[in-house]
């Protein structure tokens, strides 16, 4: 895994650091009081402290989400989140890090620091400032080689952490990873299907198995950028690992998403009442700082719908045959509303 993902990574038992070990092909997570976490042959880790609630959406749901995002059908929800969260990256200027030069440093740059250099305190300005984490730093004679070393590194720093909760495939998160090319990123979820595909959906992402409901695995304001896509909100949790100047991007369905399938093939309606209990779940911890809403038309084929409704809530709830019949009744194109509020909150 990206170590520049791992340092900041805890241990859902006791909340130490975790680091990966190697024996032979197998890999782990450790940390220092002997709890192990494998590395699955597929990428991702298993970070719960124990079974999760639920399984997450299934193989064939997730197969379907995979192939309807695939052909570009929801391209608009990922280009608005790649561009939210570009400006916010930029919006203001990057740290400084002469100001304060002890949030780069640590014992082992300190014992490190040639003689007659200093690399903490009012003194660390060349050594530490140039300082980078992850195997991309450039080698400094006396420096730490790995990123455990720079642990105190600020996470809106060299590299921010862009956390997907929820994330599924990954597909949102390798969008806005695309758009901040100095980041790298964490997809959460419960589902082992899903992250068997978002361990692989951006050179710079890392999967973990985790529940959003329990504490998440993750340091104290550990994340720069936090996502929350058609996902569960764990407000106390998200505001945990945020950086207090960080934000939280949550992409809820709009009263007339999908609204035409809905209606004509009986599907569960969304919530008059979503911005309200999105609010809610987050009350006491973010302020939503401003919410757009995006709106366009899609026109589908009759397998693309079916994929669609496979790939969400519907699926659980809806006789195959019955769904079946109504698809087919439907003329072709299909035309479909896709309508999201994206909101924008800030940690209190």
């Amino acid at each position: 895994m990206d170590p520049r993902v791992v340092h900041r990574l805890r241990c859902p038992v006791c909340a130490e650091p975790l680091t990966e070990t190697t024996a032979g092909t197998a890999r782990a997570l450790r940390c220092p009081r002997r709890h192990s976490f494998d590395v699955a042959r597929q990428g991702y880790v298993n970070l719960l402290a124990g079974r999760a609630p639920h399984s997450g959406d299934s193989a064939e749901m997730v197969a379907a989400r995979a192939d309807f995002l695939a052909a570009g059908h929801y391209d608009a929800i990922a280009a608005a989140l790649a561009a939210t969260a570009r400006q916010i990256r930029y919006a203001a200027p990057p740290p400084d890090r002469h100001a304060a030069p002890h949030t780069l440093c640590s014992a082992a740059t300190h014992a490190a620091a040639p003689d007659g250099e200093t690399c903490c305190a009012d003194g660390c300005r060349a050594k530490a400032a140039n300082q980078r984490v992850g195997p991309q730093a450039p080698s400094t004679p006396g420096a730490p080689s790995t990123p455990g070393a720079t642990e105190q590194l600020r996470d809106g720093d060299a590299y921010p952490l862009v956390v997907d909760a929820g994330a599924g495939t990954g597909w949102y998160l390798a969008a806005v990873l695309a758009a901040l090319p100095d980041a790298v990123g964490l997809a959460l979820d419960v589902s082992k299907p899903a992250l068997r595909r978002a361990a692989r959906a951006h050179p710079r992402a890392a999967a973990a198995l985790a529940d959003t409901w329990q504490r998440l695995p993750l340091a104290d304001a550990s994340a720069a950028l936090l996502l929350n896509v058609f996902a569960p909100r764990n407000g106390a949790e998200f505001h945990r690992v945020l950086d207090p100047a960080g934000a939280l991007l949550v992409v809820t369905p709009a009263e007339d998403h999908l609204a035409e399938l809905v209606d004509a093939l009986d599907l569960l309606r969304v919530d008059p009442a979503k911005a309200d209990r999105v609010a809610g779940s987050l009350a006491g911890h973010f302020t939503e700082e401003s919410v757009t809403v995006h709106r366009t038309r899609l026109a589908l084929s009759r397998p693309a719908v079916a994929t669609l409704v496979g790939m969400g809530p519907s699926a659980w709830h809806t006789d195959p045959d019955r769904l079946a019949a109504r698809i087919a009744a439907l003329p072709e194109p299909v035309g479909v509303t896709l309508a999201v509020r994206l909101g924008v909150h800030r940690p209190r």
